[in-house]
């Protein structure tokens, strides 16, 4: 989820991401709808995630109380690119460290990967050419300060350029 301006902290709640004293936290909230439903179902479709530590400490606290609104996300594997937490509670959590591991996961068999929010992860992903798709669920709202996508990523065009989407499916 990202704003005109291209913001994409916090987008699902106030107490979110409070970092760089960010304070519109929630700010999706006023465009959730039919189609926008709509659209978040076809996203939470059953894949492999790949989270920086911080979205997935966001997500640990929230998701596993949740699957009535994303029925697989406790069976889904979600890799963890972390240096600093190395478990978790959450059933099929795998942490990883480095851009050689993202790189092995991407090139095995298995499910589509996805990656949500994890601003500094997409980065990375875009420097090192590992991003197949990239999907932008563009508000209609500008936010003037936050994480901000379009600030983080120097231009470089890919090929082609779709979602976040690192391993798909035969």
């Amino acid at each position: 989820m990202i704003t005109l301006d291209g913001v994409m902290q916090a987008p699902g709640g106030p107490e979110e991401d409070l970092s760089g004293g960010f304070e519109y936290g929630g700010w999706s909230a006023p465009f959730n709808d039919e189609e926008s439903g709509k659209i978040m179902q076809k996203l939470m479709q059953p894949s492999d995630l790949l989270l920086g530590r911080k979205t997935f400490k966001i997500w640990e606290d929230y998701w596993p109380k949740h699957t009535n609104y994303w029925p697989s996300i406790n069976t889904v594997t979600k890799y963890v690119l972390s240096t600093t937490v190395t478990k978790s509670d959450w059933q099929n959590t795998v942490f990883i460290n480095g851009i050689e591991d993202i790189k092995q996961i991407k090139n095995s068999d298995g499910s589509d990967l996805q990656v949500w929010g994890s601003s500094e992860l997409i980065q990375l992903l875009l420097k090192n050419d590992l991003i197949d798709e990239l999907w932008l669920f563009i508000h209609p709202l500008t936010l003037g300060k936050g994480k901000n996508y379009l600030l983080m990523v120097p231009f470089q065009p890919l090929s082609p350029f779709k979602r976040v989407l690192l391993r798909q499916k035969a």
